[in-house]
């Protein structure tokens, strides 16, 4: 990738990541860490790969994206925001009862998202609808899905896997924030979802396995995706949870838990000061 390019992308997941932890806390309640853990993905797709447009969130033939693990909202809201979806100003008002942005994604309320999700594994089901759909009507978009590592512990996910690869849908990528923890702890002790890059090869996908926070692995893994016929793709992405906050990173704990004022104050020093890094 482009250095330049890369460096942009980091400057902006950044910026995710701020938008993200200002939601959570003014809303004083949300999910940052699976926010922090999936930005540069999320950044990645919606500021270089998808075909979207913000100023016709409903164009027919759009790139598709669903948010399967929906309790990260804050960080598609964050994305959606910078990428000229809504205002910035909106992301204070999330989870706030009149506001566009509420605690799990809408698409009757938001410009931007493509399907409501929340409960966890139907929205994959639905990211198979869409790629299903797609190729009956001879449409050429994608459709993007985003699975938590926890949230394969649901049935659901595993027939709609079956599905799509028994129908070909290649034009079909998801992913799984593979970031090990959960609302109750690590997701082996939980309920280990282990070995997931071979499940998903047994049952007909295209694995790829990359780091969440490498551009460079990233990008490959998009356009080998796109590379790929006859086969849905699964990119496995090792990610932190909590990513870019030094007292969020790998503790389950902020699963789904607002700042304090001082953990606010001290998070948004840290990524400002990245940021600054960044700019500089």
């Amino acid at each position: 990738m482009d250095e330049m390019v890369k460096k942009q992308l980091k400057i902006t997941a950044c910026k995710v990541r701020i938008g993200a932890i200002e939601a959570v806390y003014n809303a004083k309640s949300g999910h940052p860490g699976g926010s922090l853990s999936i930005a540069d993905i999320l950044t990645y797709l919606y500021f270089h790969r998808m075909n979207v447009d913000a100023k016709n969130p409903q164009w027919e033939d759009r790139d598709r994206l669903v948010l399967s693990k929906g309790h990260v909202s804050p960080g598609l809201y964050s994305v959606l925001a910078l990428k000229g979806f809504l205002p910035v100003e909106e992301l204070i008002t999330f989870r706030k009862s009149d506001s566009m942005l509420q605690g799990h994604p809408n698409m009757h309320m938001t410009p931007g998202v493509d399907m409501s999700t929340g409960s966890l594994g139907q929205g994959f089901s639905v990211a198979v609808g869409l790629a299903l759909g797609a190729k009956i009507g001879g449409k050429n978009f994608r459709t993007y899905a985003i699975l938590g590592d926890g949230e394969i512990q649901e049935g659901q996910i595993w027939e709609a896997a079956m599905y799509a690869s028994a129908k070909h849908l290649d034009s079909l990528t998801a992913v799984v924030d593979n970031n090990d923890l959960q609302i109750d702890g690590s997701i082996e002790d939980v309920n280990s979802p282990y070995p997931i890059p071979e499940k998903f090869e047994a049952f007909g996908w295209n694995v790829i396995e990359i780091c969440a926070h490498d551009f460079d692995e990233i990008d490959a893994a998009y356009k080998a995706a796109e590379k790929c016929k006859g086969k849905p793709t699964m990119i496995i992405a090792k990610s932190i949870k909590g990513k870019g906050v030094s007292f969020m990173e790998n503790n389950y704990k902020w699963h789904g838990s607002a700042p304090n004022a001082e953990q606010y104050e001290q998070a948004m020093r840290e990524l400002n000061a990245e940021l600054a890094e960044l700019e500089a």
